[in-house]
């Protein structure tokens, strides 16, 4: 994927801010377990993944539109976004940001955080 391009007339947006932007609008829809995973000299594709999770498909789609919304709002651009239909689980790439919205139970089968070496919020409380 590439990253997108800066919007017209405009300085491209930090990675910094799209990040906060999207940290604040998953705290104002109460999305759970929010964990960031610096993907810095990992990988080329984004600089930070977002994973959190919604509490039922409706919740996901909700969070998942919110983000977009805020993003755009906020002149960060129309995010590319997979899996809205469904809202099982909501891939939204700003960028230099990946944010990846879950079912709780999609969440824990496909693990992302243990893939990019994070560990998940109730695994490390133990």
């Amino acid at each position: 994927m590439n990253p997108l391009p800066p919007l017209a007339g405009a300085d491209a947006p930090a990675a910094e801010d799209i990040r906060a932007a999207a940290l604040a609008s998953l705290e104002d829809m109460k999305a759970e377990n929010t964990v960031e995973i610096d993907l810095a000299g990992k990988t080329s594709l984004a600089d930070t993944m977002i994973v959190t999770s919604g509490r039922s498909d409706r919740h996901v789609g909700a969070i998942a539109e919110r983000v977009i919304k805020d993003l755009k709002d906020k002149g960060f651009g129309n995010a590319r976004v997979e899996g809205l239909p469904a809202c099982d689980w909501v891939l939204i790439d700003a960028g230099d940001v990946l944010i990846h919205v879950f079912r709780p139970e999609v969440r824990g089968f496909y693990n992302l955080e243990k893939m990019w070496g994070a560990d998940r919020p109730q695994d490390r409380a133990s």
